[in-house]
């Protein structure tokens, strides 16, 4: 009898998985059985669906059962749901979901691609919260929306939250968007993510971070939250409500097998996406992956990494020696014309672990600044100040985000150390970037600080240090001091400093600028004169009052409870 493989579940994992494995042998059975309606859809494409972006909704159909059948010779039977696994008979017990007929199929190898399913907190009213995961989720929000709701409530702030905020806009809905959260998007860190909130706002889009939905009314939303001690209560208009709070593993089946799963229900697998049991794969939202920063499994649902594993299981199965490597959960979302981008881990996140973690935050223009239509961008750079490694970056502005972050996404792939960044030799015309890029920059900043030539002080460190002692110097120009003041520095312009730097006290100094590169030359002449306890406000004047911004609760008219 020939080999036989049976996936179960289809889109980008189990779908790679198939694939690449008739690819890779043609001799081979191979069977995909998947309990929706459609294998293979452009998950990623849905919201823009909502929003018109992507009008005709056949578009996000990649492939058909039969399509796949005749290019590859795959059986694919779509609404059939395997109900469950007989590990020592190898095989699998089906259910035609049209039919309600039962049948055993056998089988070598075992690939779960089982998926995730949306979380949906329990809450009065909740039945009528629509998730949005799959095409019929889709339909369900279209036919909602012909209805002429003018209103709708997008609960959850992070990356689907946002692309349904923004197209829900666009299809003339006034959205409030509500993350419990302190800040829209968690993988960024509050300064960076306080400029997305303030462009969603600016843009007519109503932000509530720090607030839960407790219950919904027939075209309300009651949010309840904590603000300066008491308990607030506002209620948010929404005749639609989306529900966007995260996923779950589906991984009920590998747990009725006996299949080790770790604590929040995903399937553990090695380096080769083998489960505990070496017949039993395990691919995409339902397996964990291995955290690139620590090693230690982590879920990470991005259809990227679940294509690359799905492609990875079935070289293994074919007989090819290949391995897994750590997920870096590089992401992106583009939200109303800014696009905010992350890899690896987050400050917040890496000081909750204990991890020593030095910050460098840039706000380079995306391209030359002679060049028409240069924007400024915000960067943030994680480095481990004992190693020198990247541990994570961080990027908002309208263009040339994505660009830097998949180039520094691809330094961490390659191991290359912060200080690295400064060679790297990327491509270099007016219009796209500049002689120094703006991630050249990050390594040149990083390699002063590794090899002490200037240290910093991050913007929440600020009170700290003037609560010590030490004296804060501006050196902006002068219209940009009148313009926006920093409290309780001194103003002394970079071009007049070496003429009046006695007029700075003796002790510790911090000197600040826009963005940093002018406090660090400040700095550095600073410590040429002398000075032997000099630092730079790192990302100057603007990260400090991005930080600043990022600490005051959204303006709400609420009622004041217990």
């Amino acid at each position: 009898m020939s080999r036989r493989t049976v996936v179960v579940g289809g889109v980008a994992g189990g779908m790679s998985a198939a694939t690449r494995l008739r690819r890779l042998d043609e001799q081979r059975e191979i069977v995909v059985l998947e309990r929706g309606e459609h294998v293979s859809f452009a998950a990623c494409g849905l919201p823009y669906h909502v929003g018109g972006t992507i009008p005709e909704r056949e578009t996000l159909l990649l492939q058909t059962p039969e399509q796949l059948r005749e290019r590859f010779a795959l059986d694919v039977r779509t609404r059939h749901e395997v109900i469950e696994i007989d590990r020592e008979r190898r095989e699998i017990h089906v259910r035609d979901m049209r039919t309600d007929e039962r049948y055993v199929e056998r089988y070598d190898e075992l690939v779960l691609a089982t998926g995730a399913s949306p979380v949906r907190p329990t809450l009065p009213g909740g039945e009528r919260a629509h998730v949005l995961r799959d095409l019929d989720d889709l339909d369900q929000i279209m036919a909602a929306l012909e209805g002429r709701p003018r209103t709708a409530v997008v609960v959850g702030g992070g990356f689907v939250g946002l692309e349904l905020a923004e197209n829900l806009f666009a299809a003339g809905l006034k959205v409030t968007l509500v993350e419990a959260g302190e800040h829209v998007l968690p993988p960024l860190d509050r300064e960076l993510a306080v400029l997305v909130a303030e462009h969603l706002e600016a843009h007519g889009v109503t932000v509530r971070t720090g607030m839960t939905a407790t219950s919904l009314g027939p075209d309300d939303v009651l949010l309840e939250g904590h603000r300066d001690g008491l308990h607030v209560e506002e209620r948010v208009p929404g005749e639609l409500v989306v529900l966007a709070v995260g996923v779950r593993p589906e991984s009920g089946l590998a747990r009725a097998a006996g299949l080790e799963l770790d604590d929040r229900g995903g399937v553990l697998v090695d380096a080769q996406q083998r489960t505990s049991d070496p017949a039993i794969f395990a691919v995409g939202d339902a397996a964990t992956k291995r955290d690139a920063v620590t090693g230690e499994p982590v879920l990470v649902p991005l259809a990227q990494t679940a294509n690359r594993h799905g492609r990875l299981v079935a070289d293994v199965i074919a007989g090819r020696e290949v391995r897994s490597r750590p997920v870096l959960g590089t992401a992106v979302v583009g939200v109303l014309g800014l696009t905010a981008a992350a890899v690896g881990w987050s400050e917040e996140r890496l000081r909750a672990a204990g991890r020593p973690v030095r910050a460098i935050h840039t706000h380079p223009l995306h391209h030359t600044g002679f060049y028409p239509g240069a924007q400024t961008i915000a960067l943030k750079l994680l480095v481990d100040p004992r190693t020198d490694e990247i541990l994570g970056a961080q990027g908002v502005g309208r263009d040339g985000v994505d660009k830097r972050i998949d180039v520094i996404a691809t330094a961490m792939r390659a191991g290359l150390r912060a200080s690295e960044l400064a060679d790297l030799e990327l491509a270099y015309a007016p219009q796209y970037g500049a002689a120094k890029d703006p991630v050249v920059m990050l390594g040149m900043i990083a390699d002063n600080l590794a090899a002490g030539l200037t240290e910093t002080v991050q913007w929440h460190e600020l009170d700290a240090e003037l609560a010590a002692g030490a004296t804060l110097v501006d050196v902006r120009g002068a219209d940009e001091v009148a313009a926006e003041p920093l409290p309780g520095a001194m103003h002394l312009p970079l071009d007049e400093l070496r003429a009046r730097h006695t007029q700075i006290p003796a002790g510790r100094v911090v000197v600040s600028c826009a963005a940093g590169q002018r406090g660090h030359t400040a700095a550095r002449l600073l410590r040429e004169l002398g000075y032997e306890d000099v630092a730079n406000l790192d990302g100057g004047f603007r990260t400090w009052s991005a930080g600043q911004r990022s600490l005051r609760p959204a303006l709400v008219e609420v009622t004041a409870g217990g």
